[in-house]
């Protein structure tokens, strides 16, 4: 059952499409609003011209601008530099820099990802 206002808006910053939407698809299930951007420079022009999300999903590696340079902008920006960031990442040894939120493994676990995406984004009213 579908609520009537949307929950709070998520950012999912990865250059794979096809995880993008599988993610926003299933966030949006969920009844949160999904923002997209392929990478980190667009990340920052999405957050330049939206409200502020909840929390941005990361991938670490990407081209144009990685995960790591994003989170080192956004934390130099004042209207950023709280915002919730939980990275996202295929590579084995990574951990989750200072920062973020915590890291999660890709192919994500769904339920984990669930989890804390409602500890950081709040129910609708």
């Amino acid at each position: 059952m579908r609520r009537e206002t949307p929950r709070s808006t998520i950012l999912i910053v990865d250059d794979e499409p096809d995880l993008r939407e599988v993610v926003a698809e299933l966030l949006e299930m969920e009844d949160y609003t999904v923002l997209q951007a392929a990478n980190g420079q667009a990340a920052l022009d999405v957050l330049a011209s939206h409200q502020h999300p909840c929390l941005v999903l990361l991938d670490l590696m990407m081209p144009v601008m990685d995960g790591l340079e994003f989170l080192h902008r956004l934390r130099e920006d004042e209207r950023h530099r709280e915002l919730p960031v939980l990275m996202l990442t295929a590579h084995f040894s990574a951990k989750a820099p200072p920062g973020t939120v915590g890291l999660l493994r890709k192919p994500v676990d769904i339920a984990e990802l669930l989890r804390m995406v409602a500890r950081h984004c709040p129910a609708a009213a």
